[in-house]
């Protein structure tokens, strides 16, 4: 039977860790009603402008053209990997880095032989674990989400829209996870640049009304002047709707460890109380034992 101290230790070490699991999971719990609150608010006025930009667009009948929809054959690609910071969130991190690895081979197998496929991390974790495997990764914006706001999001999301525009890369795609609820975050691997031409309608679910605008000054300046901010839009949406899903999958991992605990700590009490009832049992045995020697003595 197993050592009563021992036991006792392995109890006494798994409450410990049982409640440091809960209290993540109620720090996780609190950081997620905050994230979920700024992504909901998010997600209406994203949709709202980018079906907006794609009614502008084919009222002006193609007379508006966009730098950012040149489609050019592929050699630098860059891939911006949306991550966490910290792990003890389940897959979350795991299945993100499969899913730009899965990406990279279907789609840019031939650049990433060249060299030529560049990841833009965002998150400690994506970071270190491209870092570690000599991927070609750019660490300008790893620590976004110490402090998450538009100001640096658009800052990041012009470096990737500045280097399209100077060719340094001639596409950008994103990898991420969408938000669902608590339990489910769903991955995307979307194409950020070049624009198709019906990119900003499919992203909106309403029906479109077609109606009859008055441009002021002109087309071509309210296209190159909203596109842009649209585009911005939706990268910080995309870091919203991944921070979310970090708070709701570390809820959900630390409830589950919680409950992992909570039923190693029933086995454990179990044996305990086992191998303590044997203990007592040979006790009494040993000293019924005695008791006969000295009768029979």
């Amino acid at each position: 039977m197993p050592n009563l101290k021992e036991v006792r230790n392995r109890i006494s070490s798994v409450q410990s860790t049982q409640q440091i699991t809960k209290a993540m999971k109620m720090v996780a719990a609190a950081k997620l009603r905050k994230a979920q609150d700024r992504t909901i608010q998010m997600r209406p006025y994203a949709a709202k402008l980018s079906r907006l930009l794609a009614n502008v667009m084919s009222a002006t009948d193609g007379n508006a053209s966009s730098e950012f929809a040149e489609v050019r054959p592929v050699e630098n690609v860059l891939i911006v990997v949306v991550t966490s910071d910290r792990g003890l969130c389940g897959g979350f991190n795991a299945n993100i880095a499969k899913a730009a690895l899965a990406l990279i081979e279907e789609k840019y197998a031939q650049q990433h032989q060249k060299g030529n496929v560049t990841l833009m991390c965002v998150g400690k974790k994506g970071y270190d674990f491209f870092r570690r495997r000599d991927y070609n990764v750019n660490d300008t914006y790893v620590e976004l989400f110490l402090s998450l706001n538009f100001r640096d999001a658009r800052k990041a999301a012009e470096y990737a829209m500045d280097g399209f525009l100077n060719r340094e890369f001639d596409a950008v795609d994103i990898v991420y996870n969408e938000f669902k609820n608590v339990a489910t975050q769903i991955i995307r691997k979307e194409a950020f640049l070049p624009l198709s031409e019906d990119r900003f309608a499919s992203e909106d679910s309403g029906s479109s009304i077609e109606l009859d605008y008055i441009f002021e000054p002109n087309e071509a300046e309210i296209v190159a002047d909203l596109l842009p901010k649209t585009l911005k839009i939706q990268f910080y949406r995309a870091l919203l709707e991944s921070n979310a899903s970090e708070q709701g999958a570390r809820m959900t991992a630390m409830d589950k460890a919680t409950e992992n605990a909570g039923e190693l700590l029933k086995e454990l009490k179990l044996v305990y109380n086992r191998s303590r009832q044997a203990a007592i049992t040979n006790e009494i045995l040993e000293i019924v034992g005695g008791a006969e020697a000295l009768a029979q003595g």
